[in-house]
């Protein structure tokens, strides 16, 4: 299996995250870390990802598994199996539960820091863009000028197809992406599923550690248990 990368490169395509206009609805999930609890809120509107996630925090799928990708500015990523039981130098971010879910990429749901979201096989292989069963990410990022998603927009329109509708940001993008930040370039490309609504610090400290070559914590930090927030 190909790597279950974010990728690096151009697509095209305020509660603690703000950007969209949300109520407080939506089922909540904490993440027991080894440095703290991350708590997110699962969109109703991307329903298969969320009653996906929902049925592996049930059955204990990421109980124990590894932050096995940390890029700081761009995203904390886990969902490996493998990486339960993973000596140091195993190599990681191959390995899913095994099945993938269609894309529900909503152009209301965007990289703005704090997002939660699907990690997927590349385009080159996964034209209709499904999501890995269980690998996720949670967006870090960082803030842009207005200048600086002009300029994206441009690039972006300028690797687009000759007959795709010129890309634009929406103002609550705008308003995202130059306030708490995030990661643009991202959007349009991936499912958003989710946000953090409580611990974007422990987020904050995990984005912090020392990586090795491969991106993987050099101190493993493991998800200890995930649980439905009644």
């Amino acid at each position: 299996m190909n790597k279950l990368w974010i990728g690096f490169f151009l697509i095209a395509g305020l509660t603690a995250c703000t950007g969209r206009s949300q109520s407080d609805q939506g089922t909540r999930v904490r993440i027991e870390t080894t440095l703290g609890d991350i708590t997110v809120k699962l969109y109703d509107e991307t329903p298969v990802h969320r009653n996906n996630f929902l049925k592996l925090v049930h059955d204990h799928v990421y109980d124990s598994m590894l932050f096995h990708r940390v890029i700081r500015e761009f995203v904390i990523q886990t969902g490996d199996p493998t990486s339960k039981h993973a000596s140091d130098t195993t190599a990681l971010g191959t390995t899913d539960v095994g099945y993938s879910l269609p894309a529900e990429i909503r152009p209301a749901l965007f990289h703005k820091r704090g997002a939660l979201a699907a990690a997927r096989e590349g385009d080159d292989v996964n034209p209709e863009r499904r999501s890995s069963g269980s690998h996720f990410y949670i967006v870090t990022g960082k803030t842009y000028t207005r200048e600086e998603l002009a300029e994206l927009e441009d690039r972006m329109n300028a690797s687009a197809t000759p007959s795709a509708a010129p890309f634009r940001f929406s103002e609550p993008q705008i308003e995202a992406y130059t306030t708490i930040g995030g990661v643009p370039r991202l959007d349009g490309s991936y499912t958003v599923f989710g946000e953090v609504v409580e611990g974007m610090d422990v987020v904050r400290r995990i984005e912090a550690a020392p990586t090795n070559d491969a991106d993987r914590p050099i101190t493993d930090i493991r998800i200890l248990k995930t649980v439905l927030v009644e």
